[in-house]
């Protein structure tokens, strides 16, 4: 079931997602070459703290081959990394594109986005997936309007891929929001004829295509989390957190100004 959210939790979305939109700006600066992954988990994690909330992934979704779940308090994935990558002793190099995902909890509520950045000047190597993939999420968002039924945001999201000769990651998909980190609906990406379920003015959930350089295959490494590009080619995502209003949308996940 899609939960419509009342106009209270609205207001606590508003607040968790600006949240997410500040320590993603905050981080920002700190993507440079010689830093290491984990040091940005650090200033990420210690920024969110201080800001009275938790960061959603620490110890997310236990299991019998990582017990304590997922081990750090941002994804951190580094070119042919499609998503989940783990923060650790890794140290970006210029020329790398990484994509650093932020999930908090403020108040109850989670706010959750990401953004690909380029370590260094963007190269001739990596600067069309990086574009193609914004291009691909504000394409969605375009689609976000009360009646629309979700499939026209895979449809359109996959539409630009292709004509940038890029590829759409299937596995993995946007998702609901709110008081829990993953609710319903599942938000493809890719172009399907799902017309289950309509938009209606207060849902909230991410929109984050996973846009490759080459093929859509993807798999998972041994640490059983981050997930790479089977081709090995160059992976780019962005996100945002949507909420549906009576004319449109709202970009809940962006900072004042």
């Amino acid at each position: 079931m899609i939960i419509i959210k009342t106009a209270e939790e609205i207001e606590r979305m508003r607040l968790s997602c600006r949240l997410a939109a500040q320590t993603l700006a905050m981080i920002e600066p700190h993507v440079q070459p010689g830093i290491s992954t984990d040091a940005l988990n650090g200033l990420c994690h210690q920024f969110i703290l201080d800001h009275g909330a938790t960061p959603s992934p620490l110890n997310y979704r236990p299991s019998a081959h990582n017990p304590q779940g997922f081990p750090k308090s941002i994804c951190t994935s580094v070119n042919q990394q499609v998503c989940h990558g783990i923060p650790g002793p890794r140290v970006l190099r210029e020329g790398d594109i990484i994509n650093v995902d932020i999930t908090v909890c403020l108040n109850g509520f989670h706010g959750d986005t990401s953004k690909t950045f380029f370590v260094g000047p963007p190269t001739a190597r990596n600067s069309k997936i990086v574009r193609v993939a914004a291009e691909c999420l504000l394409i969605g968002i375009q689609t976000v309007q009360p009646g629309n039924f979700f499939n026209a945001i895979g449809n359109a999201i996959e539409e630009h891929a292709r004509k940038n000769y890029c590829s759409v990651v299937r596995e993995y998909c946007g998702h609901g929001i709110g008081r829990s980190f993953h609710e319903e609906p599942a938000v493809l990406h890719y172009a399907n004829r799902d017309k289950i379920a309509k938009m209606q003015p207060g849902m909230i959930f991410t929109v984050e295509p996973m846009i490759n350089m080459g093929k859509p295959d993807i798999r998972i490494l041994a640490d059983h989390w981050t997930v790479v590009t089977k081709d090995h080619s160059l992976s780019a995502q962005f996100e945002h957190t949507i909420l549906i209003t009576p004319d449109g949308n709202e970009i809940l996940t962006i900072t004042d100004g």
